[in-house]
């Protein structure tokens, strides 16, 4: 299989976007990051003395209030010309941004739509279905649960003191994100024109799922419905092809405007975070292995280096689906039953990408740790539950996890142009996370195979 040419031309953009990030930093930026440094230590040597002080009439006291402000206003104003100055770079990543948001509910809708129509049929394959799903959801909340938990271990975004876009400067980011309350409240939609137009991404998953059942149970009438659904979803498909291919230009302006403005000291945080991601990703795999083990027993070791081939192609191509006829392939030679397979691994390649699953809540929570947003486990899980809708029926879209999670953060007032901050290192990610989702879709139909005795 012929490699795909946008993950070499993304890594060509990182490396150039770090050489231009600091040279510009070093050029250009690098007086006015001093000047901000200095009224930074202005400011907390004075709100040192103002603690100090006791008599909160003196003079004293007015004065260092008074330079407080000043000093204030200062950094503001040297942090506004150094915004000015990153424009020509940030501008290239919110194009993108902006082409990502556009087609977000468009996706989600018709893919899922489809997905759940198919899953419809469930009813006359019965047992098989409700053993699948059941696996499914299962598997997908250790993944997503995994991650946030790892997240929280490590806090890699912690290190990086982002501070927070004009946009959301002056707000109580705390006070008005999403809380477990509000996620259940607000997840039915009481207009699907509204939800769509507004990109409420639990709403559109909500009113699909409706869409999608009722279409299944019409029988017949249905079909012609499923079909032209089918036929959106690969027209946005296509669309976000075109999209992705202008991903190495928002990849060195997102990169090279990071770059410029924090120095590259940043890049070991990023160093840190593929480190702990891809240490998480081992112990997926570990888990999904020995539960596999469980019931294949022995055979799982077979399967494993069966398919270990398809694996590689995952990784190296960034996407699963580029392994899946290898992988079909090879689970009739190991033994499973056709008809088990045709029905299971379809379905595991829209409901159960655990790789992706992972990283999906390990890369919000890391972008709210880099701004310095702290959400509560009621929130967390909250984020949970919404990219556990949110994220079925993306398969077969590059960077699906990305625009999951352009899509998710929002909800939770984290600032959508931290996407930036995870597009320049997405490449390196999605490899382990594509190959990961080979691992777990392979050894799932396996294991729905072994439990309805189909497996010889």
């Amino acid at each position: 299989m012929k490699k795909s040419r946008i993950t070499l031309y993304i890594i060509i953009a990182l490396v150039l976007g770090v050489a231009a990030g600091y040279i510009y930093n070093t050029n250009v930026i690098g007086e006015i990051n001093a000047n901000i440094s200095t009224a930074d230590a202005s400011i907390k040597t004075i709100d040192a003395q103002i603690t100090a002080t006791t008599d909160t009439t003196s003079a004293i006291y007015s004065q260092l209030k008074t330079e407080r402000k000043t000093q204030l206003k200062a950094k503001q104003q040297y942090s506004t010309e150094r915004d000015d100055k990153l424009v020509g770079f940030t501008i290239l990543s919110d194009i993108f941004l902006r082409l990502i948001k556009m087609i977000v509910a468009p996706l989600v809708f018709s893919t899922l739509v489809v997905g759940v129509a198919k899953v419809g049929d469930i009813k006359a394959v019965g047992r098989i279905g409700g053993k699948t799903l059941l696996l499914f959801i299962g598997a997908t909340f250790v993944s997503l649960l995994l991650g946030m938990l790892l997240v929280n271990l490590f806090s890699p975004g912690s290190a990086m003191h982002l501070s927070l876009p004009d946009s959301a400067l002056g707000t109580d980011i705390k006070k008005s994100a999403i809380s477990l309350k509000d996620f259940i409240s607000h997840m039915v939609p009481q207009s699907f024109t509204e939800a769509m137009a507004n990109n409420y991404m639990l709403q559109i998953v909500v009113f699909s799922l409706f869409f999608g059942i009722a279409t299944a149970a019409i029988g017949e009438k249905g079909e012609i419905i499923i079909k032209f659904m089918d036929a959106v979803a690969h027209v946005v498909m296509k669309i976000t092809g075109y999209v992705m291919k202008l991903a190495p230009i928002a990849v060195f302006g997102a990169i090279a405007a990071v770059v410029a403005k924090e120095g590259l000291g940043i890049i070991a945080t990023y160093a840190t975070f593929i480190g702990e991601f891809y240490l998480g990703l081992a112990i997926l795999w570990t888990m999904i292995f020995f539960a596999s083990y469980g019931v294949l027993k022995g055979k799982a070791w077979t399967l494993v280096g069966n398919v270990k081939d398809a694996i590689l192609v995952a990784f190296s191509t960034s996407t699963s689906e580029a392994a899946y006829p290898r992988v079909l392939e090879e689970l009739e030679s190991f033994g499973c039953s056709n008809k088990i397979v045709s029905f299971v691994l379809p379905l595991g390649y829209s409901f159960n990408l655990v790789g992706s699953m992972i990283y999906m809540t390990f890369g919000s929570l890391f972008l709210a740790q880099a701004y310095g947003i702290h959400l509560g486990f009621g929130q967390q899980l909250s984020m949970l539950l919404v990219l556990m809708l949110t994220s079925k029926g993306m398969a077969g879209v590059s960077r699906a996890a990305l625009v999951v999670i352009a899509g998710t953060i929002s909800m939770f007032n984290i600032p959508e142009v931290g996407i930036a901050l995870l597009l320049g290192i997405d490449p390196i990610m999605d490899m382990g996370r594509s190959a990961t989702n080979v691992l777990g879709n392979t050894l799932a139909t396996a294991v729905v195979s072994k439990w309805e005795g189909e497996l010889n």
